[in-house]
């Protein structure tokens, strides 16, 4: 299945000409709306540093499932 993302909504200026994996490396303030003391507290809280730790993370697949489970009731 082929997927596709408006990066200019999801990911600051900087990151628009990185790649996928670059993106996944950067660190949680690359994210559009994510402030450095954003993305500080993010890493002091659940110790993520990086995009895809961000999405890989258990607790916010865990919350993303359920909202899927309420959206589809």
């Amino acid at each position: 299945m082929a997927v596709t993302a408006d990066l200019e909504k999801i990911v600051d200026k900087a990151y628009l000409d990185k790649s996928i994996q670059e993106i996944l490396d950067a660190p949680v303030e690359a994210l559009a709306g994510v402030s450095v003391n954003g993305g500080k507290l993010i890493r002091e809280a659940l110790g993520v540093k990086t995009i895809g730790e961000l999405g890989r993370n258990k607790y916010f697949r865990a919350a993303q499932a359920l909202a899927a489970l309420a959206d589809a009731s």
